[in-house]
C-alpha cells in the first residue's frame, strides 16, 4: 500500500463526512445549526483541497485553501452577526 492510496482513502472519507454534514445544513432545527454546519463543511473542504494538492504534487493547492479558510471564517462571522442583530452595519447618527 502506497502513501497515495492512503491519501486517496482520506480524501474519500472526508468527502463522505461532507455529505453527512449536508444533512445538518438541510434539516438543521435552527438557523445557527445550519450556519455551524456550513462552517464545518468549509473547514473540511480546506483539508480536502490540501489532500488533493498533495496527491497531485501541486504546492499551489496549499495557498488556495488558506485563502478559502479566511473567507470561510469571515463569512461565518458576518452571518452570525446578521443573525444576532438583524443587520450587518448600523450607521452612527
Amino acid at each position: 500500500m502506497e502513501i497515495t492510496d492512503v491519501f486517496l482513502a482520506v480524501g474519500i472519507l472526508i468527502t463522505i463526512s461532507i455529505l453527512m454534514t449536508m444533512y445538518r445544513v438541510i434539516k438543521g432545527p435552527t438557523t445557527l445549526d445550519r450556519v455551524m454546519a456550513t462552517s464545518v463543511i468549509g473547514t473540511k473542504v480546506v483539508v480536502l483541497l490540501v489532500v488533493i494538492g498533495y496527491l497531485f504534487e501541486r504546492p499551489i493547492f496549499v495557498d488556495i485553501p488558506l485563502t478559502y479558510a479566511m473567507l470561510n471564517f469571515v463569512g461565518t462571522l458576518i452571518v452570525a452577526k446578521y443573525i444576532e442583530r438583524g443587520e450587518l452595519w448600523k450607521p452612527y447618527t
